[in-house]
Parts: structure tokens; sequence; C-alpha cells
């Protein structure tokens, strides 16, 4: 058993697309709609058949109460690794994005935590190397 698709809500996926490829460097793997239904994934370029990211439209109420929950305590919907998050920081920040955390040193990891303008904010760690 492995882990083939994560989800995460947005409140507007063509946005969401449009961050997630443009701004952190993901790739659109799926794409395609039934009626008003639309699946949309993203994977890492490192990575093409590995684990997706769904990008699920935000249109139930638990949904968006658990994301604007997550959002307002200023936790990360989700994390994403880096082996250099100076210089994704300072490649991102160029693309545009608005970081609510520089890159800051805690136990074991550099972190960095940005808004996806989509409801989530997204952490971005690089583990230290002893």
């Amino acid at each position: 058993m492995k882990i083939k698709v994560m989800s995460l809500h947005v409140d507007d996926q063509d946005k969401a697309l449009r961050f997630y490829t443009e701004v952190l460097g993901f790739v659109k793997k799926t794409d395609f709609s039934q009626g008003p239904y639309r699946w949309l994934t993203v994977a890492s370029p490192e990575e093409p058949d590995g684990t997706e990211l769904q990008l699920a439209l935000n249109d139930k109420p638990a949904a968006k109460a658990y994301q604007q929950a997550i959002f307002q305590q200023s936790q990360p919907a989700a994390m994403f690794f880096t082996d250099d998050v100076q210089a994704d920081y300072e490649r991102m920040k160029a693309g545009g994005a608005e970081f609510t955390m520089p890159p800051t040193d805690v136990t074991a990891s550099i972190i960095t935590m940005l808004n996806d303008t989509c409801g989530n904010l997204i952490q971005i760690t690089q583990l230290k190397r002893w």
C-alpha cells in the first residue's frame, strides 16, 4: 500500500493551479471535468509519477470550516521538502509569493511558510544534515 493522492482544498482551482505550477514549480498531472466536478492534480517535477496533490474545490461547509480554522491558527495545510529552502524562498518571493514566515532555523530543520492565495498556508522545510 502506498500514498498516491492527497487532497488540499482550495477556494479557486484555476488560481490554485497557477500558484502551484508557476510559483511553487509543480507540474499539472491531471485535469478533467464531469459536469460541475473537476479533478485537478499536480506533482513534483522531480517525481512526476510520485504522490499527486489534488487541488479540490472547497465547496462543502465542513471542508471550508476546517480550512478556515487551520489557516486562522497559522497551521500549514501541507508541508513540502526541499534541499535549499533559502534558494526556493528567493525564487518564490521573486515570483510574487506572500510569505508569513521567512526562512527560520528550528530544531533539525529550516522552515518557511507562505500563503497559497487559495485559503491555505504552506510550509517549506529543509532538513539539516549533520
